[in-house]
């Protein structure tokens, strides 16, 4: 249950009974008025703006209005305490009745707490990573798989139908190049020496064994073969070798996707799927034959200043037009991104995310008019633009370069630090703000590592229930009877516990709606930080202690308190993609 919803819900039957009237003698609009935590919890526990947005539409005194509001509210069997503070806040203390009843519903909810219905199962399609088949994922890889895996798991808990996409780059120069740095190395696999890698190719040496494959499998037979054919059969085996050894590194960053799509496909059957998304654009009006002026600045290689096919984007917010076919004929970049928006359109999707590199900033406007385009405002299109990922051991940057063959891959990465403090630490910013990784001190066991401080909370619960299973050896702590014992938690420690433990829904919910799966990792954080710290007034009080060996209704409904943590923490470590543990090692 979202609290703040709840009382959003009640606040507003409150107003409405006031019988507040605007300066035209209607009901006023009540859609502004929000409930959230206050910035200072010593103001209370839930605040709301009520009075302040309400008092220039129906003629009143905001300070005066809170009053009134606050009086009403009082009236509320779970509201402590209602007051004024500042121009016409009104803050609200809930009773220990209230929190105690919450903590039941997160018992009896478990794993499903948290999770919402705001969605209503719309169509989105989050695609993400989408490196290009070329060889093994690199660390620079990893934000970006992160932050759109743990996106789509956060949107997939708001109750949105979410499919996690990953579009196979095998079409262009790239994969030619690769064809041919792949040639070399069968060559070097037959025998023959092959000298030093040619500047322009890949020189890595993840490539050999695909050499080594194409040896065993085709003996000397692809030199006998004419070039093209040869480099179609090279450049099939390669990008099955490349896209088999990405999906493993992937998976052991915990990320799977659901669809692979061929950027093949758009160009097969003499390019059917791109020429009808241009002919799609072209009925709606988006179309026309002309010439651009040169882009400021240095010009691209295909740049060309001779009538082409052009997408009429700046009628759709883009800042120009853009070419889909060149003079000769041959379809740009841009025309295959055409062609596999319209798929992703066609198959029903209402929400397209892109999860991609700061550096592809530039895409941005020209995607957002394209999905205006081909569907005229009924899909909505975000692009979630990752920032570089600065790479550091013991404060020493790491470099690296893919093409040169010098570069710390993701499988490297992982087998150092492990899973989950990447995918913790990737999360541990906003997409769009630089992040500094440093492998030593993702290590570290102390506070200042988040993922080991928010794993740490998780180990200590399970091992505060070991601890009580060695006192009451007989006790089974099934959660109706830590339910039936929950009245007892009144101290202020154990309310904040349960107080922190409402926002969670709330979280979910607005990370999803924002695209923001960063809140989560800062939620696990705090949450973490508030069960540390009510552990160690145990420390120095044994009344506060969750195992009371003499006092059995207290310890079960501490162990309540303990276990709907723990939900909560699996819970949200699940959606970062990580583990919650129940001991350290």
């Amino acid at each position: 249950m979202n609290i703040f919803a709840d009382f959003n819900a009640r606040i507003i039957k409150t107003v409405e009974a006031l019988d507040l009237k605007d300066k035209e003698g209607g009901a006023p609009d009540l859609s502004r008025i929000a409930v959230e935590p206050p910035r200072d919890a010593s103001h209370g526990d839930l605040a709301t703006n009520a009075a302040m947005v309400l008092a220039k539409p129906t003629g009143q005194n905001p300070r005066a209005l809170a009053e009134r509001i606050a009086e009403a509210l009082h009236s509320d069997k779970d509201v402590a305490n209602a007051e004024v503070a500042g121009p016409g806040f009104v803050n609200l203390r809930l009773t220990d009745s209230f929190w105690q009843a919450h903590l039941a519903t997160i018992l009896d909810a478990g794993s499903q707490y948290g999770r919402s219905a705001i969605g209503q199962g719309a169509k989105v399609n989050v695609e993400y990573v989408s490196a290009n088949p070329t060889g093994p994922m690199h660390v620079g890889h990893c934000r970006g798989a992160v932050v759109g895996d743990a996106l789509a798991n956060l949107m997939a808990f708001a109750g949105y139908g979410v499919t996690k996409e990953y579009v196979i780059n095998d079409a262009g120069v790239q994969i030619d190049v690769l064809g041919r740095s792949v040639l070399l190395r069968y060559r070097e696999a037959l025998g023959d020496d092959i000298g030093e890698i040619p500047a322009g190719l890949y020189p890595g040496d993840y490539l050999v064994p695909v050499g080594q494959a194409l040896a065993k499998e085709f003996g000397r037979s692809l030199l006998q073969m004419p070039e093209g054919e040869t480099l179609a059969i090279v450049k099939d085996r390669t990008i099955d070798a490349m896209m088999a050894i990405i999906k493993d590194d992937l998976a052991l960053l915990n990320v799977h996707h659901d669809v692979f799509f061929s950027e093949r496909t758009l160009h097969a059957d003499n390019a059917k799927a791109i020429r009808s998304a241009i002919n799609d654009l072209t009925l709606k009006g988006h179309i026309y034959k002309g010439t651009l002026p040169p882009p400021k600045g240095e010009k691209p290689d295909d740049w060309e200043d001779r009538e082409q096919t052009l997408f009429r984007s700046t009628e759709v917010g883009d800042d120009i037009d853009r070419p889909l076919v060149k003079s000769d004929g041959s379809f740009t970049y841009f025309a295959a991104d055409v062609a596999y928006m319209k798929d992703k359109i066609d198959r029903g999707f209402v929400d397209l995310i892109y999860v991609l590199g700061a550096d592809h900033g530039g895409y941005v406007k020209r995607l957002e008019a394209l999905a205006r385009a081909l569907a005229g405002g009924e899909v909505k299109l975000t692009v979630v633009l990752c920032q570089l990922v600065k790479l550091f051991r013991d404060g020493e940057p790491v470099r690296m370069s893919k093409r040169s063959g010098d570069f710390v891959t993701l499988r490297e990465a992982v087998e150092e630090v492990g899973r989950d403090p990447i995918r913790f630490m990737m999360l541990y910013r906003k997409s769009d703000a630089p992040l500094d990784f440093d492998f030593a001190k993702v290590t570290e066991q102390s506070k200042d590592n988040p993922v080991f401080y928010v794993q740490y909370a998780s180990a200590r619960c399970h091992s505060v229930f070991r601890q009580a299973s060695e006192q009451f050896p007989q006790e089974k702590f099934d959660r109706e009877a830590l339910v039936e014992a929950l009245p007892s938690l009144t101290d202020e420690g154990e309310i904040a516990l349960i107080r922190k433990l409402a926002e969670y829904p709330r979280l979910i919910e607005q990370a999803a709606l924002a695209l923001e799966p960063h809140r989560l990792a800062f939620y696990m954080f705090d949450l973490a930080s508030t069960f540390h710290a009510h552990w160690n007034r145990g420390t120095e009080n044994p009344d506060l202690r969750f195992v009371k060996v003499n006092d059995r209704q207290s310890t079960y409904a501490r162990l309540g308190l303990v276990q709907a943590v723990s939900d909560v923490l699996t819970s949200g470590l699940t959606l970062i993609g990580a583990d919650a543990p129940k001991e350290m090692r």
